[in-house]
C-alpha cells in the first residue's frame, strides 16, 4: 500500500511538472482540495481535480517548476512527504530550489487532500546544514532522489 501511495504522489508531481491537466485529474479525486501555506503567492485553496490541473498548468507556464519527491512516510491512507521544487523566479535566469513538505490524504486509490508546508522565495530555501545529497535527496547537480526520478528534467 505505501509504495502505491508514494508512487501515485510521484505520478502527480510528474504531471504538475509539465502542466498536464489530465495527469493531475488521473491522480486526484474529483473533489480534491489543495491547501497552501500563507503568505506564499496563491494561498487560496484549490478545489476539484480539473481546477487543480489547470492551476498547475498555469504555474508551469509562469515558473517552469520541476518537483522531486525526496522522502516519504505512509500510514494507512495518509502520507507525508518531503519534496524539492526547482523553478525559475520571474526576472531571474537561474533556477532555485524550494524545499517543502506535504500531507496527503487518499480515498479510493486517489489523492483527496493535500496540505502544503513551504516558504516560496526567489532564492534557495532549505534546511541549513542538512546534507541533502549525502542523504539521497535531490540537489542542483542531480535533480532526482533515491525515491523519485522525474519524468522530465
Amino acid at each position: 500500500m505505501s509504495e502505491d501511495h508514494l508512487g501515485l504522489v510521484a505520478q502527480y508531481y510528474d504531471a504538475c511538472s509539465i502542466g498536464d491537466v489530465d495527469g493531475v485529474i488521473a491522480t486526484t479525486t474529483s473533489d480534491v482540495v489543495h491547501y497552501f501555506l500563507s503568505p506564499n503567492p496563491g494561498t487560496a485553496p484549490v478545489r476539484g481535480g480539473e481546477h487543480l490541473g489547470r492551476y498547475w498548468r498555469k504555474v508551469h507556464r509562469m515558473i517552469n517548476p520541476l518537483w522531486v519527491v525526496d522522502h516519504g512516510v505512509v500510514q494507512g491512507d495518509e502520507a507525508v512527504i518531503e519534496w524539492s521544487m526547482y523553478w525559475t523566479p520571474q526576472g531571474h535566469d537561474a533556477r532555485v530550489v524550494t524545499r517543502g513538505a506535504e500531507w496527503f490524504a487518499f480515498r479510493d486509490g486517489r489523492i483527496a487532500e493535500i496540505r502544503s508546508y513551504y516558504r516560496q522565495e526567489p532564492f534557495d530555501t532549505e534546511l541549513g546544514g542538512f546534507a541533502y545529497g549525502d542523504r539521497g535527496y535531490s540537489t542542483h547537480e542531480a535533480v532526482r532522489s533515491g525515491r523519485h526520478v522525474p519524468a522530465v528534467e
